[in-house]
């Protein structure tokens, strides 16, 4: 009797807990725990989304009005906006389109350092958010701003990344009013500092050089 006793008392207690279950319950816990899986994933996918991209960081912190993706700023600043290979303050320094940034890239020049190096702002370049006072280097053998490298981690890292060709500067200013910068004191500048800064690596002679690194600005 006292072995029934027991095994009627675990008896009662396991049907006292299925009693107590409900399908209706189970199905609630389950909607919490996808709704929540589902919110995570919009706050991931939404901070994705506003992602400043950098044409919309040059528009935003510039008087530049120029559409199109940052590869389609220098031709459409074609009678617009004076262009040229010289970095002027408040310039931006246009990328060329490149194999894994085929949208091409726009920044901000903010400091000119000398005839080989200047500080720039951007937007959306080895990272997703906004880094000021970039510090970029003239590497084109004729010191025209055509290719350039960028220092990595941002600001003003004394390692430089890969390189990456240019268009050139395009000027806050008309086509046709007249330079901000005298440029004949420039060059000469450039000319006397030339010696004293990188040169063109032979490897960017081979195809593809301008690509190795580059940031993948696929997305628009």
């Amino acid at each position: 009797m006292q072995h029934y006793g027991k095994v009627s008392i675990f008896s009662l207690l396991a049907l006292s807990l299925v009693a107590s279950w409900s399908p209706s319950e189970a199905a609630a816990k389950s909607h919490t725990h996808r709704a929540f899986r589902h919110t995570s994933h919009s706050r991931h996918a939404s901070h994705s989304r506003h992602v400043l991209q950098c044409v919309a960081f040059v528009r935003q912190n510039t008087a530049f009005q120029i559409r199109g993706n940052a590869g389609d700023w220098w031709s459409h600043a074609d009678g617009l906006y004076a262009r040229g290979n010289l970095p002027e303050v408040g310039s931006v320094l246009s990328f060329r389109s490149t194999r894994r940034m085929p949208l091409g890239h726009v920044a901000v020049v903010r400091s000119v350092i000398d005839g080989r190096t200047i500080l720039i702002d951007q937007s959306h370049w080895a990272s997703s958010g906004i880094s000021r006072d970039v510090r970029v280097v003239d590497i084109s053998p004729d010191n025209d701003w055509s290719a350039v490298r960028v220092a990595l981690n941002g600001h003003n890292d004394s390692r430089l990344g890969s390189i990456y060709p240019t268009h050139g500067f395009i000027y806050a200013r008309p086509e046709t009013a007249p330079s901000v910068t005298g440029s004949s004191d420039l060059l000469a500048e450039n000319n006397k500092l030339s010696t004293q800064t990188a040169s063109l690596p032979e490897e960017s002679n081979s195809s593809g050089a301008f690509d190795v690194d580059a940031p993948n600005r696929a997305l628009r």
